[in-house]
């Protein structure tokens, strides 16, 4: 298994494109876990982890469930639980997760599976400028063909597409987590109804 990770070099802020994607719709047992398993809204699903093997168990089905490329953006508290769903998520595209560890220092790292896996941290960073050096346009609206995911993306509200996956992290216990994922746009309203079929 090839898994390589680097530090992306400072680009130019690119000019703005939007892509619109689609995916297959799911079928019926996706709407069937959702009255089974969890409180849902029109496009809002909670899931409650109750410990390690249930987050692992979500990461993998979201990164099978997404399609491709896409747009992940990730909130919670220090702590939540942020970069441990991304490691979550590696081995549902071919990564190792032990090589997936919190770009809050280098803001960005990419790592290459089955999809590529492009990690983003803003905590650190202070004008929405700063995220588009780190060449976010090609990650964000590129047709890279991997996965975006972006911690502390609520600090890049304005730069991230109309189109995406919202997922808020809270402490729910000492190994419970709570995640409310929320699908904006047609494609990851698929997803969403992909993911909850995949931990049902």
């Amino acid at each position: 298994m090839n898994t390589r990770r680097d530090q992306r070099k400072v680009a130019p802020r690119p000019t703005k494109a939007a892509i619109n994607r689609r995916t297959p719709k799911a079928g019926a047992a996706a709407q069937r876990t959702i009255l089974e398993r969890c409180r849902t809204t029109e496009h809002t699903w909670t899931y409650r982890a109750v410990d390690e093997e249930a987050t692992q168990k979500l990461g993998i089905a979201l990164a099978k469930a997404l399609p491709r490329p896409a747009v992940v953006a990730l909130s919670g508290t220090l702590g939540a639980g942020k970069t441990r769903l991304v490691q979550a998520m590696a081995p549902g595209i071919g990564i190792d997760p032990g090589q997936v560890t919190s770009p809050t220092f280098v803001l960005l790292h990419e790592y290459v599976g089955d999809s590529p896996l492009f990690h983003f941290d803003a905590y650190r960073l202070t004008s929405d400028e700063e995220f588009w050096q780190l060449g976010a346009e090609e990650y964000l609206y590129g047709r890279t063909g991997g996965i975006a995911v972006i911690e502390w993306a609520e600090r890049v509200a304005a730069c991230l597409p109309r189109e995406r996956l919202d997922i808020s992290i809270a402490v729910a216990g000492p190994t419970e987590r709570q995640f409310d994922v929320t699908a904006h746009g047609e494609p990851y309203q698929q997803a969403l109804e992909r993911l909850i079929a995949g931990v049902g």
